[in-house]
Order: C-alpha cells, then structure tokens, then sequence
C-alpha cells in the first residue's frame, strides 16, 4: 500500500471519519478529507500532521507504507508487552500457519494477485510484530533473572 492510500484508508477507518478526527488534530473536516484524497494534488499532509494522525487514530499504517516504500520494515519496540513468551510463541505458531494457509490459497492459481501480495505482506507484517514481541519478552525475562 502506498502512503497515499494508507493515510486515506487510516483517516477513513477512524470511527465518524474526517468530521469525527479532524477536530482533534485542528483542522477542518473538509481540509483532512482533501489531504488524503488520492485524486488531489493540490493538498497533502504533512509529515507533522501523519504523524497528529497517527497518535490520534493509533494507525500506523502510514508509517508502515512509508518504511516498505524504501525497503523496511518496523516493529514496535521496548513497549509494555502483555502476555507471556509461550504465549507469544504460541501466537507466532498460529500465525505462522495463517501465513501458510493465505500463501496457499495464493498460489492455488499458481499465480499471485496484487490483493493476495498485499494478503501475504500483512501476515509477514504481523509476524514480525508478533517476534518483536516475543524478543522482548525474553529480554524482560532476562533481566528479571539478572536482579
């Protein structure tokens, strides 16, 4: 996804959308809906204001079609972690599987669609999330075993 696209789907997702959203970031609803409009190109967010957006909606899908738009990927890091590590290991397990069973689906065609690819990558996506996690679970353990 595009960061384009990401910031109209992240505006647009927000329960009430552009009237409910833009108020908390100081801006009019019509100004929002304008600066995420794929179709205009006389209005853009800035990055102060992706990044209002963000905080506010708790979307960080900008930030992530940003990263992917030069070759990264994120994971949230050093955050309180819920949970436990075989918990997080168990979680990683089942979307493991999940990716297996989207990637299959995929390529029953022996062909994959921009839709699937975009399928595929949000799995990945929450994959890593869920080794981050598991990582940090294991660096708390760590330092709980080291007081």
């Amino acid at each position: 996804m595009n960061i384009i696209d990401a910031a109209h789907k992240t505006v647009h997702a927000y329960p009430g959308g552009s009237e409910s959203l833009a108020p908390r970031i100081a801006m009019s609803a019509a100004v929002l809906r304008n600066k995420v409009n794929p179709n205009n190109s006389t209005h853009h967010l800035s990055l102060v204001e992706a990044s209002e957006v963000m905080g506010v909606t708790g979307d960080c899908r900008i930030l992530h079609a940003l990263a992917g738009e030069h070759g990264y990927t994120l994971s949230k890091m050093d955050g309180p972690v819920s949970g436990s590590l075989i918990g997080s290991l168990l979680a990683a397990s089942g979307a493991k599987g999940d990716l297996a069973d989207v990637i299959a689906e995929a390529m029953a065609d022996q062909r994959i669609t921009p839709n699937e690819a975009s399928a595929i990558a949000q799995h990945c996506a929450r994959l890593q999330e869920i080794f981050a996690e598991l990582a940090q679970h294991a660096t708390n353990a760590a330092a709980r075993d080291a007081q």
